[in-house]
């Protein structure tokens, strides 16, 4: 069962209803309970009074009927006394009447055949429940109020240390290996239970980025040597005269694409580690040193593919960035945009503190637009080369630079990658 409300909200609005229901029994019992007693009371009084005038009374005497204030009596005599049509139909006992405006209680007997009744204003009773409803009420809303008072108190205090968990578990030092556990610092209840929890699972969790680290710095540390050993192969057999023109162009290949793995398994080896301590040795360069750099690399197969690169220069600013980090998305991107792109164009696009790749390839299915850049999806399983780690490896960089990437599609197809650099680490 899903609930839009924040936990607080709810325990909140769970108190409000708690109050709403108790204080609304209790003041429904007491109103019921008033009306009861008081309407016994008063059926009471009128009867005690009726039959004082019972007795009091005679066929020739009328001269003990009440004031007429509140009381009236009717004995069905002559003139005043005679029982009004309205009052005849009354059963003995007794009643509530209304007549006209007003309203009265009555008191009806019945002796010897003859009927008798009583009547007595209500104003002053009507009165009196007025009061008590108005008290009722003042008192109802009274205790709403305070129960969403103590229930707001309450869900802070109750709030308060789930929102401290949950604030420490989100703080990124939380996956380093001395963080020190979250479970002392909470009592022996459901929140020290999940914080035990949650420290169980953020061991796991930094055992597994722990060896994940150590596999790809080993993997890329380990693959260095065997890329130098054909990148120098490779020059050798280019001072080979003996080798033809198309042997040449195999080699250069070759060479270009082990230049291209040298700088991706740095680019690993880098990310590998912790606290980058090897970004401040690595290079550093400006965006349109970096761009340059990759337009010399990819106008090659990107015209020999048909299509047309568009290099718009812009104005952007002179902030050094980790070279090995913006060569490798900015290089994904042209790779990308090459692979998915069968006619029309690629166009990089540098801004003041970024920069644009647009092309108009096959674009991405909107079904795997928000999964683009997890590592195995591809835009289309019968197109490009690669295995799906191109966007994955993009976005991973992005979040650890500090810097930011989305997609967007073009019209009438293609896609448009967007890459913001304004926090920069060195």
């Amino acid at each position: 069962m899903e609930f839009k409300q924040s936990l607080a909200q709810r325990i909140i609005i769970a108190f409000a209803l708690m109050s709403a229901l108790v204080a609304g029994a209790f003041a429904m019992g007491i109103v019921a309970t008033v009306h009861l007693v008081e309407e016994k009371l008063i059926s009471a009084g009128l009867g005690g009074d009726l039959q004082r005038l019972l007795l009091m009374d005679s066929v020739e005497d009328w001269s003990h009927r009440p004031e007429p204030d509140q009381l009236f009596y009717f004995s069905g005599g002559r003139g005043d006394f005679e029982l009004p049509k309205d009052l005849r139909h009354l059963e003995p006992g007794f009643h509530e009447v209304f007549r006209e405006s007003l309203s009265y209680h009555a008191m009806v007997e019945v002796v010897d055949g003859r009927r008798y009744v009583l009547l007595q204003d209500q104003s002053d009773f009507e009165e009196r429940e007025r009061v008590l409803f108005a008290v009722v009420l003042v008192g109802f809303v009274l205790s709403l109020a305070l129960a969403v008072f103590l229930g707001w108190v309450l869900a802070r205090k109750v709030m308060a240390p789930v929102v401290r968990l949950a604030r420490q578990v989100r703080h990124r030092d939380q996956l380093l290996g001395l963080a020190p556990p979250l479970a002392p610092d909470y009592a022996a209840d459901e929140v020290g239970e999940l914080a035990v929890a949650f420290d169980a699972t953020l061991g796991r969790l930094r055992q597994a980025l722990s060896r994940e680290q150590l596999f790809t710095s080993d993997v890329s540390h380990e693959l260095r040597t065997p890329l130098m050993v054909l990148a120098s192969s490779c020059e050798l057999l280019l001072e080979n005269p003996a080798i033809d023109q198309r042997g040449r162009n195999q080699v250069e290949r070759i060479a270009r694409a082990c230049g291209e793995m040298r700088e991706l398994v740095q680019t690993f080896l880098m990310l590998a580690r912790a606290k980058h301590d090897d970004a401040a040795a690595s290079p550093q360069g400006n965006l349109t040193q970096v761009a340059e750099d990759l337009l010399g690399i990819w106008r090659e197969p990107i015209e020999k593919k048909g299509l047309e690169l568009i290099y718009r220069p812009g104005n952007p600013l002179d902030t050094r960035y980790n070279t090995t980090f913006l060569h490798a998305v900015m290089g994904n991107l042209l790779r990308n945009a090459l692979h998915y792109t069968e006619q029309g164009f690629i166009r990089l696009t540098l801004e003041p503190s970024g920069f644009v790749v647009e092309d108009s390839g096959v674009g991405i299915p909107e079904e795997k637009r928000e999964a683009m850049f997890e590592p195995f999806v591809r835009g289309s399983e019968n197109r490009g080369e690669g295995l799906g780690l191109g966007l994955s490896l993009v976005q991973r960089i992005c979040e650890s630079q500090g810097w930011s990437v989305s997609l967007s599609t073009m019209e009438p197809n293609g896609c448009r990658f967007h890459v913001e650099l304004s926090q920069v680490k060195t």
